[in-house]
């Protein structure tokens, strides 16, 4: 009998066991893939998740892998009202001076969260696929039963079974987890890496209808990605590198310009079809962390970061039942209440600007006002840093102060 039975042992699966075994809990984490292997991903991990990797001590050997922290963001606009224009920062540091964005390749980073998760005492079984998720007659979950790379069939039991296995969860799909805040599917997007495109920024081109983000990664490779709206998916994916060299020449020609020079690295690799959700994370016998509890569009680059601080809060959650002597129900109500508030004000903002439709004007004059701003500029990349809340920069007093300082500038 384990304390907790994991599914799925990446980013989210990988870091709940780590935590939840450092607290000496029995724990198994099992995935049908072997590790290191790849993933579809936006590899970004923000300035909040990334001092969260610190705190657990395991930033230092993302690094040592070769992957190049990122210390700047430029966000490259172009509004009817005020022309093309590049906003230039960086968010305030935050644990004392820590400031960095980190992009691993996901071969690099799910394999060394693997090893740390192991290195805790979790018990990892890789290529292991789970084929039912086991429910007793009063509806609680048991355990799992599933089988090796050989065949044999195995049953495991936990005190709780939580599903890390993506939005499309078989555990969820199991418990019936329940959906809100569902909006349908808003954008599709590819990716690729580049050798020989000199890029030390996180650089973010936005414009009507396509939204092109690229950044370094490992190898001394550029990682570049390409948005559009899912309306054009099935054209799109008829020519991937010929609609994609497109989309770079058009909404950031500059960069287009470096990739021509430089050479393709690795097959394209991108995904539709993405709903959005929110699920009920978790009932009797069960839980849901990482995209199994909640998904979205990935055009903010949030999932990972996303990931970790839901293993942290679920795992406070399960230890403050299992050691605390709390009702299990109640910490699981509580877990899903502090993600909520952690990722509903950026939820509600991914899903209106996925379309990719043009910002609203009261958007864009925010923006235009921090042109000049750097303390403000560098509050609003904090927001989407996950390192400033979302009401600290878009309360009406701070949006006021915002204009006040442009227009004072102005009349000067």
């Amino acid at each position: 009998m384990y304390d907790a039975i994991i599914v799925g042992a990446r980013v989210a699966g990988s870091s709940t066991a780590m935590l939840l075994a450092r607290r000496g809990y029995k724990v198994l984490c099992v995935d049908r893939a072997s590790f290191p292997s790849d993933t579809v991903s936006t590899h970004m991990i923000s300035v909040g998740g990334a001092a969260q990797l610190r705190r657990w001590g395991l930033l230092d050997q993302v690094a040592e892998t070769g992957c190049p922290a990122v210390t700047n963001i430029n966000l490259d606009l172009d509004f009817p009202r005020y022309g093309k224009f590049v906003l230039s920062g960086f968010p305030e540091p935050v644990d004392d001076g820590f400031a960095a964005i980190y992009a691993p390749k996901r071969t690099v980073l799910d394999h060394l969260l693997v090893e740390a998760a192991s290195a805790a005492g979790a018990e990892i079984r890789e290529e292991f696929t789970v084929d039912e998720v086991l429910i007793d007659d009063a509806g609680t979950v048991t355990g799992i039963r599933g089988h090796d790379s050989s065949g044999t069939a195995v049953v495991e039991k936990a005190r709780i079974v939580i599903g890390a296995d993506g939005f499309r969860s078989l555990v969820a799909d199991a418990v019936d987890a329940p959906k809100y805040h569902y909006a349908g599917p808003k954008a599709f997007g590819y990716y690729t890496y580049w050798d020989g495109v000199p890029i030390d920024s996180l650089e973010f081109y936005t414009r009507p209808d396509m939204t092109i983000i690229a950044f370094p990664t490992h190898d001394e490779q550029a990682a570049v990605f390409v948005e559009r709206p899912e309306r054009q998916f099935s054209s799109f994916k008829k020519d991937v590198e010929r609609s994609y060299r497109q989309t770079v020449a058009q909404a950031a020609p500059g960069l287009s310009e470096r990739i021509d020079e430089g050479t393709l690295a690795h097959p394209f690799k991108g995904v539709g079809k993405r709903p959005n959700f929110f699920r009920k994370p978790g009932g009797p016998g069960w839980a849901l962390v990482g995209d199994a509890g909640a998904h979205k569009d990935p055009i903010t680059a949030q999932g990972i970061t996303d990931a970790f601080r839901d293993a942290e809060l679920l795992a406070n959650a399960i230890d403050g039942s299992l050691s605390g002597g709390a009702a299990m129900q109640t910490e699981l109500d509580l877990y899903e209440q502090r993600r909520n508030i952690a990722l509903k004000p950026l939820y509600d903002f991914i899903i209106d600007h996925a379309t990719m439709e043009p910002f609203d004007d009261v958007f864009q004059d925010v923006l235009a006002s921090l042109r000049t701003n750097p303390a403000g500029l560098s509050h609003f990349f904090g927001v989407i840093q996950n390192t400033v809340a979302w009401s600290d920069f878009f309360s009406p007093a701070y949006l006021t102060s915002l204009f006040e300082h442009d227009t004072q500038r102005l009349a000067s």
